[in-house]
């Protein structure tokens, strides 16, 4: 049955009710259609039968007014090119190429490819540029560095690869009966977004370096590359004397430079706060209704299931994802932190010779 023969069927259908029913307003109200739409698909029935109830409202796309397949693709190559011009300098551009689209018609191609604003040119000209080693341009340069300019005035960190900077949090996940107090310690890499976390029953200064030790440098070990620098809030359990200190003294230890936020601004570590309220809804709170759990080591086995889907299986739209899940973000992006690390090899070797 093609879609006009279901359109003529639910009609007369509608007819056919209000004719059992003996009640217009309660046909309508089911199939959800308006009474004046039923007097006139009855007019239209009465004077022409089921063929009048053809659909014949719905405007056809005029295909002549479509931008042609070159002008569209010169409106988003200009969107990487000079991703700071407006549509009216867009528009403009194209006219000295020959190529004639109204600023309008600039926005409508924008919208289509996800583009129509200056912070989405970017964060798609970044991934561009991260993912196929472009070379830039003058234009593109002044326009980067315009928005690590504001970036850096809200509080955000730049991250350039993975292992570049890691976010580390604690997340209190609640009270279990017979354990007590659950907390969970967050790590994710700020450039791939594979996310770790494991469960303790307390919260300190030794649970969140045990969180490292166990969890996340293994994992960067395991690829070849190490972690470089991390980001945590002003928490006791992330800050104090080095000496007395265990977090403080494994960073030390394994030469990770150490990042802390603004105070009282928790949004500098939005990465991780974003990534609780995920947690929260799509684990935590579906898990609690669905099982019953006696011991730490029950829900671990369950949250390291649910990390699994979310690392490998589930399409990510962050910065520097695109669409890819964060696993596969991770391991196409290995080649940019073996490249940094062996542009520092060199620059050390040529500093000592």
């Amino acid at each position: 049955m093609t879609t006009e023969q279901k359109i003529i069927k639910t009609k007369v259908g509608l007819l056919e009710l209000a004719r059992q029913l003996g009640n217009v307003s309660q046909a309508c109200k089911i199939l959800g259609y308006s009474r004046d739409s039923f007097y006139r698909f009855q007019e239209l029935y009465e004077t022409g039968g089921e063929e009048a109830l053809r659909e014949i409202s719905k405007r056809k796309p005029i295909l002549k007014n479509r931008v042609e397949p070159a002008i569209e693709q010169a409106v988003v190559q200009l969107a990487f090119d000079q991703p700071a011009w407006g549509q009216v300098r867009v528009a403009n551009e194209l006219r000295k190429r020959s190529l004639f689209l109204s600023p309008g018609g600039v926005r409508s191609v924008w919208l289509r490819h996800d583009l129509q604003t200056f912070k989405l040119r970017l964060k798609a000209l970044e991934a561009k540029v991260a993912q196929e080693g472009l070379i830039l341009t003058e234009g593109q340069i002044i326009a980067l560095e315009k928005a690590r300019d504001e970036k850096e005035a809200h509080g955000e960190i730049e991250t350039e690869h993975p292992g570049y900077l890691g976010s580390q949090d604690t997340f209190y996940v609640g009270t279990l009966k017979g354990v007590g107090r659950i907390y969970q310690q967050t790590f994710i890499d700020t450039y791939s977004k594979v996310a770790s976390a494991k469960l303790y029953d307390r919260k300190n200064a030794l649970v969140a370096a045990d969180m490292l030790n166990d969890r996340v440098l293994p994992f960067f070990e395991t690829h070849g590359i190490p972690l470089l620098r991390i980001l945590t809030d002003r928490g006791t359990e992330y800050c104090g004397a080095r000496e007395h200190h265990e977090y403080q003294l494994y960073l030390a230890i394994e030469d990770i430079d150490h990042s802390k936020t603004k105070a009282r601004h928790p949004q500098s570590n939005g990465i991780c706060e974003r990534f609780h309220k995920t947690i929260l809804q799509e684990f935590y709170q579906v898990t609690f209704r669905k099982k019953i759990y006696h011991t730490l080591d029950e829900l671990q086995a369950d949250l390291d299931t649910w990390l699994k889907e979310y690392n490998e299986s589930r399409p990510h739209s962050g910065k520097y994802c695109f669409g890819k899940t964060p696993r596969q973000t991770f391991l196409d992006s290995l080649p940019l932190a073996r490249e940094k690390m062996l542009h520092q090899t060199v620059q050390t070797a040529v500093a000592t010779a």
